[in-house]
């Protein structure tokens, strides 16, 4: 489904539509800005965006083959741009949901099969700032994708409260799961960063001095989108780091405590067979038995036998293997 919302420059006024053969009437007045969004998109919905805009064909192909790498082609008069939202679920996985966008200078579509939070985000925002309607699509835009890269920070704020917690559980209570959450939130930056680090290209060309599309007042909105992509990104690398650094921890402390309980074995050990080693000697001699040779014989060998065992336990006590 196509839902359309319009605004007149020279009123202020919007106008919202789901009758996608009204679309080119409105691409005809130069005051008009359009605001297309494709719900779900089925066969009918490319072919109308096809015949209404005057899309290529390379790029409604690229919409209607989900999971593209996040990129910008440029068209005659327009750009195609590839980007995901991300968010993470009540079981703390991670959710990239892929949003399409066709940016023109007086109309942006936003194609997506999933539900995109920021659209409902932005529509609100350019309702409510028809000030800068001046700016046409490229208000709409930024205020989209900057709500994108915002939840983008939020999540990586969530997830390194996530690895201070598993930093908690390493050191101060040491639970051997931990190792596998430390290898999901990695797997979750991995993921960030591919779809993250290329839609710093899609700012580069939107930043190009020489593209006609948007005025240089409109571009300062994008300069600061991507001075916060920028900021993603290094949160990204450094928390990567710190997933890194975790992880060596873990192991450091799991070869600890691997040592500790061997030598808790080795010492447990020692004490024992020198206990036998005492008590197989008396067993072997017929002649001079405790039992038979002399009366306080076995209490000696007893003695004995005690005496080792308590010297070497506090020997073991004294070097801290037990």
């Amino acid at each position: 489904m196509i839902n359309t919302l319009v605004l007149d420059r020279s009123s202020l006024g919007f106008t919202e539509f789901n009758d996608p053969d009204r679309i080119s009437d409105f691409c005809q007045q130069p005051l008009s800005v359009i605001w297309a969004d494709v719900t779900d998109p089925q066969d009918q919905d490319f072919d109308d965006l096809a015949r209404e805009f005057g899309f290529h064909p390379l790029a409604i192909e690229d919409c209607r083959h989900p999971h593209q790498r996040p990129k910008i082609d440029e068209y005659s008069g327009y750009y195609f741009i590839v980007l995901y939202e991300a968010s993470l679920n009540e079981d703390h996985q991670l959710e990239l949901r892929e949003l399409n966008i066709f940016l023109g200078p007086n109309y942006i579509v936003t194609v997506h099969s999933q539900t995109i939070r920021a659209i409902e985000a932005a529509r609100k925002h350019w309702q409510s700032r028809t000030d800068l309607a001046e700016r046409r699509t490229g208000i709409v835009t930024y205020l989209m994708i900057d709500t994108i890269v915002d939840e983008y920070l939020s999540l990586l704020d969530r997830l390194s409260d996530r690895l201070e917690d598993l930093e908690e559980h390493i050191f101060d209570d040491f639970h051997p799961e931990a190792l596998e959450e430390i290898f999901r939130v990695k797997k979750q930056l991995l993921f960030m960063r591919r779809a993250v680090s290329p839609v710093r290209e899609i700012f580069n060309m939107l930043l190009k001095r020489d593209q006609p599309i948007f005025s240089r007042e409109t571009l300062m909105y994008f300069q600061d989108v991507y001075d916060h992509l920028i900021r993603v990104v290094e949160a990204i690398d450094t928390l990567r780091e710190i997933v890194g650094s975790t992880m060596d921890a873990y192991l450091s402390v799991s070869g600890n405590r691997l040592n500790k309980v061997m030598k808790q074995l080795t010492s447990i050990s020692a004490i024992l067979m020198s206990i036998t080693l005492i008590s197989s000697i008396y067993g072997m001699n017929f002649q001079f038995m405790p039992e038979l040779g002399t009366r306080y014989g076995y209490v000696g060998a007893l003695s004995f036998m005690l005496v080792i065992g308590i010297a070497l336990y506090f020997y073991f006590r004294r070097i801290n293997w037990l």
